[in-house]
């Protein structure tokens, strides 16, 4: 995940709940990946390492466990880098030209000169981050599949080039749960429509108020549609069946007000984050704790990453030391 911003329950209900739930089930490495957020924001990287931080600390109050699973930053395992660059040495350049997210990002971020190699070259980088320790599943979302697909397409490639070093990884799609902002639209942060995971229970909850509804329910007596309504998408998150269903039928029935709605969300929310800030506000009030599982987390991806450098260097005839 790039340290580009707070997240926000988007990035909890469309990834972390799958990662957490992994972890029972898998060994598990989780990287924030520094060297990915200056490909759009090189120009100004002020706010990477607080940021930085600010992930470690909402994943770990999520519940990714660093006593099951292995967390660090990116930069920290510089054999990432080391991959990116032997990979780049057989990956023709229209491979990376196609990716789709290629065109889509540079028209979405018009303000920013993105013509560079590093934004080029990042799913070159995120293929260098999954090989690196030679995952066989990596949690995604569908619009990162022709990512993961090119990753498989590099394996193959230097797999046939060089003899087999790379397992091909395999999609775990992560459910996909459409989470609104407050206006409708996707969650984002550049929307300025987010509900952060680091927020507290007063800001939840005048968001909540704030929240759009069907636009057709104008007064209280006009039946409305909840299939259209941004708080009813919450609902279908974050509520059990039982007010999912009362939610709905008093909507359409006029049975219930858009007030009425919004409260019994905020109860939902209010349960399912007051842990989460309970165990965040424990990590941030002690920081060399964070500082030392993210220390602990690099060295063992090192030591994992490093042995797979030894095979490539290997298989590619550049053994360091050999005559």
């Amino acid at each position: 995940m790039r340290p580009t911003g707070p997240l926000h329950l988007g990035h909890l209900v469309g990834a972390l709940d799958n990662w957490v739930r992994m972890q029972d089930e898998f060994d598990c490495f989780y990287a924030i990946v520094d060297w990915h957020a200056l490909t759009t924001d090189y120009a100004d990287p002020s706010s990477i390492r607080a940021n930085v931080r600010e992930v470690a600390l909402d994943w770990l109050a999520a519940g990714i466990d660093p006593a099951r699973s292995c967390l660090f930053v990116q930069s920290a395992v510089r054999a990432h880098a080391e991959l990116h660059l032997l990979l780049s040495m057989i990956v023709p350049v229209p491979w990376l030209e196609r990716v789709p997210t290629y065109k889509e990002q540079q028209e979405e971020l018009r303000g920013r000169d993105l013509h560079t190699y590093g934004f080029l070259g990042y799913p070159l980088l995120q293929t260098a981050d999954v090989l690196v320790y030679k995952a066989r599943f990596v949690p995604v979302g569908e619009d990162q599949v022709p990512h993961l697909e090119l990753s498989r397409e590099i394996a193959r490639r230097f797999n046939h080039l060089y003899g087999e070093v790379f397992p091909e990884p395999q999609a775990r799609l992560s459910p996909a749960a459409r989470l609104p902002g407050t206006d409708g639209r996707k969650m984002s942060k550049s929307y300025g429509n987010a509900i952060y995971m680091n927020e507290d229970a007063a800001a939840v909850r005048a968001k909540i108020d704030s929240m759009l509804t069907d636009p057709q329910r104008t007064h209280r007596h006009i039946p409305g549609n909840p299939d259209v309504c941004p708080v009813f998408d919450h609902h279908k998150v974050f509520s059990p069946h039982e007010k999912q269903s009362w939610a709905a039928d008093g909507c359409r029935s006029a049975g219930i007000g858009c007030r009425d709605c919004k409260a019994a969300l905020r109860e939902e929310l209010d349960a399912r984050l007051a842990p989460l800030r309970a165990r965040r506000t424990e990590l941030a009030a002690d920081p060399g704790r964070v500082t030392e599982i993210l220390a602990r987390g690099a060295e063992r991806a090192t030591e994992v990453a490093e042995a797979t450098l030894r095979e490539v260097r290997r298989a590619m005839g550049i053994d360091r030391g050999a005559a």
